[in-house]
């Protein structure tokens, strides 16, 4: 008895100490790549860097990106409505946080709204976030902070055919299919994805502030029908072992469609929404040696956005470059609301340098074009933007690491700019301590230079770009502590961000309007692009993360507060506004589970928590506070074959507010979902000799 109890506590203490051997090299072998543009462990990321694992997204089973990143971590919020998704970080919306898959930019910008779809949730490996200015390497729109989606990559000779469908409530459908052929020096991925949603109505409700009558039968949707779907394909080419040659392109289709109604000039609707993007790029990597490497990378990317009539109708504007009256448009005739294309060139260079030093240098050539003949004078708007810029990581005062970088900015419009940054961190045992400043400078985008946009809505409103705008600039202090205890990671991050000359949409009184709109249109209220004076956000975000071999918990908690003022013509006086969408206490929790059964059946279970205090708003109220809960179940039967089935919103969380007005959330209800996932290999694996070779570089991609 004695012998079989010390045998079961030595198998007991042998898995044991396997479990943490496991763990700690997975946390040894994460690596990214977007705080410096080059490799780093996480554990010794000069820049703090957060990153959602694929084991977290795989749990999770998120159905959007918007799902997995507000699910996931405290920092985000979402309002998505038909326009795109309106991303909030850290107090700071869409056009301050720059959004890259594989490090090249998302171009799908409408009404300062991305359109997420764009991104197919089933093809993730991670996601890396890096909070607060990056513009020293990344450019303009990175002033709040990067968000970096990593796709899978396919590492195996032959031929994988892999399909996911998805099916959820609400007509909620999702379709991911990818066929990956590799032959010697050749690899080819072709993904295709499909979403759909049958739309939900919350509400039957009008806002009374917004109509002429007191509607309760409104056929109005909080979320319309809308169906997308989007092809691409990326191939790679082993020119020589040092030389590798890649291209990839993608179209993309989405149509909105918008119920007609009865009441006059409130959901009466005679246009559906369609959007045709599409993109192009080519590049390059040339490994010098085993330390030095150039990229060249070429991007061309469009998003188009019409409206779809369904009815004929009389409309107004600025059509060709030229102001028309009642200009008609019949059932299945399209209109051009804006063209955006942007041409983007760029070469980079990383460099071993002496005394333990790696420098990073790069020159990019952006292009902007925008063509909306309804919303713009003229019809056409361009921007061009060059830009250097220079980063030394610095090792050598060991457990100091040290990171300074430089970019000088030329703009055809706002002249030249230096922005600088510097980080560091400091090594002391298991504790990570890492401290950044640095600065942003975002130039007018062409929309909010040149936008003359009339909207009716129960009354005409006017929208108008401003040429007087002056160019966005920030200074952004960020701290971090960052504390390993086994298996047990807590991090503290507080952090100041001071934006001068934000831009934003400003209600002016109608007099200022140019004198031939308000003649023309008459409008209830007018809205123009200004620059508010000064804009602060700062906060602390906490995280904390326990992670075992079957079980993983933790939570993360954002503290925010704003501040800004803005110059009241009118009254010839400052006044305070509120950063629309900030909410000053937000949280998420979780906790996971999974086991093996047998070899061939993995179960794992997982529970998460989202709360949200009240968003403030400078019009239309506040949003209401929230919190929501949701049930995941993952089924992995052998290496082929994945179910994933759950619930969302738990309690039934639904927010009431008339409609247009959920600021808060817009979630339907409870609902619940499933999905299967087959996967089919053709082929041997990588020797271990080619695979070493080809994860250098593809663990380069980033630099």
């Amino acid at each position: 008895m004695k012998k079989l109890l010390l045998g079961m506590a030595l198998l007991c203490m042998a898995q044991t100490q396997l479990a943490q051997d496991v763990l700690k090299m997975d946390s040894i072998q994460e690596v990214v790549v977007t705080g410096t543009g080059t490799q780093h462990l996480l554990k010794d990321a000069p820049v703090q860097t957060e990153v959602i694992s694929h084991r977290q997204l795989q749990q999770y089973a998120g159905r959007s990106i918007e799902d997995i990143l507000s699910g996931l971590t405290a920092s985000f919020d979402f309002n998505e409505n038909d326009m795109g998704s309106h991303l909030q970080m850290n107090g700071l919306g869409n056009s301050y946080v720059l959004i890259l898959i594989d490090g090249r930019r998302l171009h799908g910008d409408n009404g300062g709204e991305n359109d997420l779809s764009l991104i197919d949730p089933h093809n993730i490996e991670r996601i890396e976030i890096v909070k607060g200015a990056s513009s020293a390497l990344y450019g303009s729109d990175a002033i709040a902070g990067v968000i970096n989606i990593i796709t899978r990559k396919h590492r195996e000779q032959g031929v994988m055919v892999e399909n996911t469908s998805r099916v959820g409530s609400y007509g909620d459908i999702r379709q991911h299919n990818g066929i990956a052929l590799k032959y010697g020096k050749l690899s080819s991925y072709t993904n295709f994805q499909l979403q759909h949603s049958d739309g939900w109505q919350n509400t039957s409700e009008e806002d009374p502030a917004q109509t002429e009558y007191h509607i309760t039968d409104s056929r109005n949707k909080t979320v319309n029908r809308h169906t997308n779907w989007q092809l691409a394909e990326q191939l790679n080419y082993q020119l020589t072992p040092q030389i590798e040659l890649y291209a990839s392109g993608s179209i993309y289709w989405k149509r909105i469609y918008r119920p007609c109604g009865h009441h006059p000039g409130v959901d009466v609707k005679t246009y559906d929404l369609q959007y045709n993007n599409a993109s192009i790029s080519a590049g390059g990597k040339w490994k010098l040696n085993d330390t030095d490497v150039l990229t060249l990378d070429a991007d061309w990317k469009r998003h188009a956005y019409r409206y779809a009539y369904t009815d004929t109708t009389l409309t107004d504007g600025y059509v060709n470059g030229r102001f028309t009256n009642y200009y008609p448009y019949f059932p299945g005739d399209k209109e051009l609301q804006s063209d955006q294309r942007l041409t983007q060139v760029s070469l980079k260079g990383i460099f071993a340098l002496p005394y333990d030093q790696q420098l990073s240098a790069g020159l990019e050539y952006r292009h902007d074009w925008l063509e909306a003949p309804m919303r713009v004078k003229g019809g056409k708007a361009t921007d061009n933007t060059q830009a250097l810029y220079v980063q030394d990581e610095w090792s050598m005062l060991q457990p100091l690491y040290l990171t300074a970088g430089l970019r000088l900015t030329r703009n055809e419009g706002f002249g030249t700019r230096l922005t600088p940054k510097l980080s560091a961190m400091l090594k002391i045992g298991d504790l990570r301590i890492r401290a950044t400043w640095s600065q942003g400078y975002k130039t007018p985008t062409p929309k909010e230079l040149h936008y003359q946009y009339i909207r009716n809505m129960s009354g005409v409103y006017l929208y108008l770009g401003n040429t007087n705008l002056k160019a966005q600039t920030s200074n952004y202090f960020g701290l971090s502590a960052e504390y390993t205890i086994g298996q047990l990671t807590m991090t503290l991050s507080p952090y100041y961000n001071k934006v001068d000359d934000m831009i934003a949409l400003v209600t002016i009184p109608n007099s200022q309007a140019p004198g031939d709109l308000i003649v023309q249109y008459d409008p209830h209220r007018v809205r123009q692009y200004q620059n508010i004076e000064d804009a602060k956000t700062y906060g602390v975000d906490f995280t904390i993360r326990y992670q075992g071999r079957y079980f993983t918990a933790g939570g993360s908690y954002s503290y925010l507060d704003t501040k800004a003022n803005q110059y009241d013509s009118e009254n010839d006086m400052m006044q305070r506004v509120t950063i629309d969408g900030m909410a000053h206490h937000k949280a998420n929790v979780y906790a996971t589970w999974r086991h093996d059964f047998t070899k061939s059946y993995q179960l794992g279970i997982g529970i998460y928590g989202r709360m949200s205090s009240k968003r403030y708003y400078q019009t239309d109220g506040d949003g209401k506070g929230y919190q929501l809960w949701r049930l995941s179940t993952t089924h992995q039967l052998g290496k082929a074959m994945r179910i994933e089935a759950g619930m969302d919103n738990i309690f039934d969380y639904v927010d009431r507010t008339p409609h247009g007005l959920h600021l808060g959330t817009t979630t339907p209800g409870r609902t619940v979902y499933a999905s299967l996932t087959v996967r089919l290999n053709q082929g041997k694996k990588l020797t271990n000799k080619y695979k070493s070779n080809f994860n250098s570089h593809q663990n380069n991609e980033q630099d």
